[in-house]
């Protein structure tokens, strides 16, 4: 398996002072030892000895003028490496219709992420960071360079949030990753809103955003749908040199207007927004509202069908309730719990417990935290019916949890009245194919834990 790339500090003293570190710089720095030593007795093994060669000139016998015109940088190669490294290498070097070139342009790929793929063909190392990976796993995929390329999909699932998921959705389909694209679909469903106002979502091609507008589970108001189709709109005008006129976004969208579900909005949302935007013919915007209020309705170009969108799921922790005579009480003390999946999920809210001396109302403010750091709050409040049945509250938005570490659920509750609490607590729960894990939270101080207490439910979507 490839290595990490080591830093300068983990380097050995003795290797620092005799040699100098290639990195993704071209320095063309010959390699020799004081005393007269030759280089090559340095290293041990071929693999740091391959490492010297990366990025030099010396004994190199071709070069590679990478990037586009007025961007290039040329880089030194040695065909024998690089045609171990990659097949397409192989190709061009010693294949039956190799050619025997001493300089090769490569316009298409970008200095950096080209130079990342040929530092992990010399060296072993995967060197990535976010603003390059796309553009290198370009780079690894047009000279087939497998490792390199799973290794970019990995770093981007992990990096993947409702702010690139329409992007990376995009260059998924383009590299024909299907499993980074399923990966992308879960977030934008889940963070429907988030994902359709983020600035990324302007940046996607026609044939992505016709993809998402046709989606049936995505999980946003249509309106939102709506305001997002606009603003990419909006930014395909600047991109074809046309001025954002609201004929020309009705131009650039075409036949996508009609994947917006717009008689599915509420109707105060399309006589205030959609049926003022400009955007639709005055036929279009009549038959709407004859859609909403005519016995005979007209037919329209528009679904009328609403989104199914996503059903939640509900991880119960506890095996039974009760309530007693001074149980549970709340006087503006936190209730908490530390939780743990080992996938991916989004969680929208928790379930509560409400009243057990008739119906009541509580206020409640619910958060979510990692490691400390509040990652969603909201102080929302709720009605309970006096049983003993849980009571859901949202957040916002649903909030990216992702495995393998612990998040802190916890709620403040403001209520005269006494509640139901869980008993028989679990500190291992299966949810369909997710599996939940609890501990006790240090925040937790009126009682709350694994044992018993509030936060009956996490409410998610998976």
């Amino acid at each position: 398996m490839p290595r990490p790339a080591l830093s300068s500090s983990s380097s050995s003293s003795s290797s620092s002072t005799s040699t100098k570190q290639q990195n993704l710089t071209n320095n063309n720095t010959t390699h020799t030892a004081q005393g007269g030593c030759s280089w090559q007795g340095l290293f041990p093994t071929i693999r740091e000895r391959n490492s010297v060669m990366f990025n030099n000139e010396m004994m190199a016998d071709v070069h590679f003028v990478v990037g586009p015109p007025g961007g290039t940088q040329r880089v030194p190669g040695h065909k024998y490496v690089l045609a171990v490294g990659s097949s397409v290498f192989h190709a061009m070097f010693y294949g039956e219709l190799a050619e025997d070139q001493d300089e090769i342009r490569i316009p298409d790929v970008e200095p950096p992420s080209f130079l990342a793929m040929l530092k992990y063909i010399y060296c072993d190392e995967i060197d990535l960071c976010a603003d390059t990976v796309l553009a290198t796993l370009y780079a690894a995929k047009k000279y087939i360079v497998p490792h390199l390329a799973r290794a970019c999909v990995n770093f981007l699932e992990t990096s993947l949030s409702a702010k690139n998921a329409c992007v990376l959705l995009s260059q998924s389909c383009l590299f024909e990753e299907p499993d980074l694209t399923q990966r992308c679909w879960e977030v934008i469903d889940a963070q429907a809103e988030l994902a359709l106002r983020s600035e990324g979502f302007c940046d996607i091609d026609t044939q992505t955003l016709e993809s998402i507008l046709r989606r049936e589970t995505l999980n946003a108001k249509e309106m939102v749908v709506f305001e997002a189709a606009l603003n990419w709109a909006e930014a395909e005008c600047q991109r074809q040199d046309l001025t954002p006129t609201i004929e020309n976004k009705r131009l650039v969208l075409g036949k996508a207007i009609y994947l917006i579900r717009i008689p599915t909005m509420v109707l105060e949302d399309f006589a205030n927004g959609a049926a003022q935007s400009g955007v639709l013919t005055l036929n279009e915007t009549n038959d709407i509202f004859l859609w909403y209020t005519a016995a005979n309705k007209p037919e329209l170009l528009f679904c009328t069908k609403p989104r199914k969108g996503l059903a939640p799921q509900r991880c119960h922790r506890f095996q039974s309730c009760a309530y007693r005579s001074n149980q549970w009480r709340y006087r503006g003390r936190c209730d908490s719990i530390q939780f743990a999946v080992d996938k991916r999920v989004f969680i929208a809210g928790f379930g509560l417990y409400g009243s057990s001396c008739g119906s009541a109302e509580y206020s409640a403010k619910i958060e979510l935290k990692r490691q400390g750091v509040p990652m969603a709050q909201r102080i929302i409040k709720y009605f309970s019916d006096g049983s003993s049945s849980t009571f859901p509250v949202f957040f916002d938005y649903p909030v990216q949890i992702e495995p393998d570490t612990f998040y802190t659920a916890s709620v403040v509750l403001d209520g005269n009245e006494l509640s139901y609490f869980g008993q028989e607590g679990m500190t291992e729960v299966q949810c369909g194919k997710v599996t939940f894990q609890f501990q006790c939270s240090s925040d937790s101080t009126n009682g709350t834990g694994v044992q018993g207490g509030q936060i009956p439910e996490l409410i998610f979507y998976a």
